[in-house]
């Protein structure tokens, strides 16, 4: 029997035992006359087989199915039944480990430690939308795994990316939002928000101005309540205004330490969602205010662990006589000249080692039109890293 029947038969007994109970069982009539509910998945073959057995099994469909879209049969092994997926969830490593991304959850998981991991971007101007996928061809989306979605929500002040699991819906009220990048007016300074709380490093949580007039019982706990600020991205001014040179830009990752870039080096890695709930009276509305903001969470800062937070610069290109252009090695990945590329490695502000300094943690490049290769790896995760690069998407009046 083929995998797939397995699933189809695994899923038939459950639709089949839903539609007879509402409690997923089936009725059935003893011989006293009373009503006995038995459970459609418990009567399964499949359930009934040794655990050994059955863990194996799933190591040899994780083993095999390494790469989109095949892999979409670890996930749905983890969707089977409860059983399936604490062993899934066992069996299937972060993507420091496996450099693989199979579950939502790897999207905030820092990066491979022995490569980069391969994405690519495409940008949709009609709609401001942008597309991050995995995968190793940029000319078509059919060879590669979808991984998020944002989209520019200009402001008066600021702008906006709100980035979303959903490539259909990328809105600050879906469930599926997992933060957003703000800018200045100027284009010079980001902020990285996380819907989540992070493990550690965060400084505080804020409430954005659309907050709507409701109490804490309307909202749904999987709705986040708030903003959490994990990083900073900021690109220097251009003073002499006439010159077209590279761009200088600095992150700093607020829930990282500095030692995650050394051998051994150990980053914050989230093993499921965080819904956050503000901790208020129930009867206390969230008031609509252009300066309100929530500063009820205090986690334990990156201080008292004697540590200090990661920051990245952007690696200086050289100027190639040539060419007549400044040049960077992406080994490949870029091909076409543009402002917006750039390499970013630690910075010696991190009191790290020179080749830590020199090991590149996140590339981005055009190769297309509106097509941009993204590149990152440990220690920080494609949901950082893709924020990130939204940044370079802005325009930057002060710095071109």
């Amino acid at each position: 029997m083929s995998f797939r029947s397995i699933i189809f038969d695994m899923r038939g007994l459950r639709s089949r035992s839903q539609s007879h109970h509402r409690d997923g069982g089936v009725v059935c009539v003893n011989e006293g006359g009373g009503l006995v509910v038995l459970d459609g998945l418990k009567q399964s073959c499949w359930a009934n087989m040794p655990p050994e057995l059955l863990r194996d099994v799933l190591l040899r469909i994780e083993a095999s199915e390494d790469a989109w879209p095949v892999r979409k049969h670890v996930v749905a092994c983890a969707g089977v039944c409860r059983s399936w997926r604490e062993i899934m969830n066992e069996i299937v490593k972060s993507p420091q480990v496996s450099s693989k991304l199979t579950f939502p959850i790897s999207l905030k998981q820092p990066g491979s430690r022995d490569s980069l991991l391969q994405c690519y971007i495409k940008r949709n101007r009609s709609s401001q939308t942008y597309y991050l996928y995995l995968g190793l061809n940029q000319a078509s989306t059919d060879d590669g795994k979808f991984l998020l979605a944002a989209r520019k929500c200009r402001r008066a002040t600021h702008t906006d990316y709100i980035i979303s699991l959903n490539c259909d819906d990328v809105s600050r009220g879906s469930s599926t939002y997992i933060g957003k990048l703000r800018s200045n007016f100027l284009g010079t300074k980001f902020t990285i928000y996380d819907a989540h709380p992070p493990l550690c490093g965060a400084a505080k949580v804020t409430k954005s101005r659309s907050t709507r007039l409701v109490s804490l019982k309307q909202v749904s706990p999987r709705v986040p309540a708030g903003n959490y600020p994990i990083a900073h991205v900021s690109y220097d001014l251009n003073v002499l205004g006439s010159s077209r040179g590279p761009r200088i830009m600095q992150c700093v990752m607020d829930a990282i330490p500095a030692s995650a870039v050394e051998p051994g080096g150990v980053a914050p890695t989230q093993t499921h969602f965080l819904h956050s709930r503000i901790e208020t009276s129930p009867s206390i509305p969230f008031f609509r205010s252009k300066s309100t903001r929530v500063d009820n969470l205090q986690p334990v800062p990156l201080t008292t662990q004697n540590e200090g937070m990661l920051v990245l610069r952007n690696k200086s290109p050289r100027w190639h006589e040539q060419l007549q252009c400044w040049c960077l090695n992406f080994n490949g990945r870029v091909t076409v000249a543009s402002v917006k590329n750039f390499q970013l490695v630690a910075s010696p502000k991190n009191g790290v080692s020179e080749q830590a300094q020199e090991n590149v943690i996140l590339q981005f490049g055009k190769v297309g039109k509106d097509v941009f290769t993204m590149d990152y790896q440990y220690p920080i995760s494609a949901f950082e890293a893709f924020a990130i690069c939204l940044s370079s998407f802005d325009t930057k009046i002060a710095c071109e």
